[in-house]
């Protein structure tokens, strides 16, 4: 396997785990910044990772607010930018809900 393979590799199980690890996390409208701040600073200290950019989408939360005032984090309301540095390889993975899959993807961006 070369660095480039690697370096996916560590790219799409750290995508992966910030998916499954925090996707049902509940939250509001003033908890989105702590909350990308967290995923960040958690996935940020995983092997390899060079930078991590996490945005929360503030008009997806607030649709999905319920009577008690919180919405769940969903893969739709995720933007991820995600650098991997290995060995001689350095990519950028993304995750963004795509519309016309109705579905959060995760792909290589370089």
């Amino acid at each position: 396997m070369n660095d480039r393979e690697q370096a996916l590799f560590e790219a799409g199980i750290k995508l992966g785990a910030l998916y499954h690890q925090y996707v049902g996390a509940p939250l509001n409208l003033a908890t989105i910044a702590p909350m990308e701040n967290a995923i960040q600073k958690s996935i940020g200290v995983q092997p390899y990772v060079e930078d991590i950019r996490v945005r929360i989408d503030p008009d997806r939360v607030s649709a999905k607010i319920n009577k008690f005032g919180y919405a769940e984090l969903e893969g739709s309301m995720l933007n991820v930018e995600l650098v991997v540095a290995y060995g001689r390889a350095k990519v950028l993975v993304k995750m963004q809900y795509d519309e016309d899959a109705e579905y959060p993807l995760m792909f290589i961006e370089r």
